[in-house]
């Protein structure tokens, strides 16, 4: 999934996204919208994914959160935005999964 969405981010409309954000600036409303738009789409995908783990016990039923779900997708965005990178290194997508993402949803 990390994986997708850094070829997304690093494609020509991601590029544009990219830019949006960052000629937002101080604009809330036009950020918010933005936010609203992809964090959706993105919390139910990743909600899914960690549902099926919960059922298989891989993963804690607290972890059904959207802000948990999407911790993954926003570490990669913030790859992008503040660091101004053309793609994530696979190893920043590795590092993301190994050493958060799946600590903070693993079963306890």
């Amino acid at each position: 999934m990390l994986r997708r969405a850094n070829r997304h981010w690093s494609s020509p409309l991601g590029m544009i996204l990219r830019d949006l954000i960052a000629a937002a600036g101080g604009a809330q409303a036009l950020l918010a919208q933005l936010g609203e738009q992809s964090t959706d789409a993105a919390a139910a995908t990743w909600l899914v994914i960690l549902g099926r783990a919960v059922a298989r016990g891989e993963a804690s039923p607290e972890s059904l959160h959207p802000r948990v779900a999407t911790v993954a997708i926003v570490l990669l965005r913030n790859e992008f935005v503040t660091r101004g990178v053309p793609a994530a290194p696979d190893e920043v997508l590795i590092e993301i999964v190994d050493e958060v993402y799946l600590p903070l949803v693993r079963a306890r």
